[in-house]
């Protein structure tokens, strides 16, 4: 009897080690993201959206987000891709003007697919999507792949621009 207690917390770690591996997305690196760094903008209906991404660091990538038109500012949007168990999660999350929270937490997702110039995420928690992926096509464009909860896809292309 005196055995099974001690093994107890043995078989504990293991299943947590077990159930970490399966749920771990495909291995990665942050710097494996650097060509996402830049600002990007483009055109997402009457609006302007604009990203900035700052340089791959400390294990994290991270962007501001804004979307702009009719002389205001309509939506800020956070987004960090951070290193966790050799893959990568994302954490995304929106405010209305004023830096109030459109959701009381970020959405989390986790690398579903990596590849030279692009990657993919799907949702682990609640938000307003199911899905979300970046690529790069050539120098100049960045390319936002959205699936919304709905099921609704939408490519959002935006172009390199230089604003410094």
């Amino acid at each position: 009897m005196h055995k099974v207690l001690l093994l107890r917390p043995f078989l504990a770690l293991i299943g947590v080690t077990l159930a970490t591996t399966v749920l771990a997305g495909p291995p990665a690196k942050i710097s494996d993201l650097d060509w996402m760094t830049g600002n990007w903008a483009g055109a997402l209906g009457p609006n302007q959206l604009e990203e900035n991404w700052i340089g791959t660091e400390g294990g994290s990538l991270a962007s501001m987000v804004r979307m702009t038109g009719n002389g205001s500012t309509s939506m800020f949007e956070v987004i960090t891709i951070e290193e966790v168990a050799g893959s990568l999660v994302l954490h995304i999350q929106q405010f209305n003007p004023g830096f109030e929270p459109r959701t009381p937490a970020a959405q989390e997702m986790e690398l579903t697919a990596i590849g030279e110039n692009s990657v993919h995420f799907t949702a682990v928690s609640e938000g307003g999507m199911k899905s979300l992926g970046y690529s790069n096509p050539n120098p100049n464009t960045f390319i936002i792949h959205v699936e919304q909860a709905s099921g609704a896809k939408l490519d959002i292309n935006l172009s390199k621009r230089k604003i410094w």
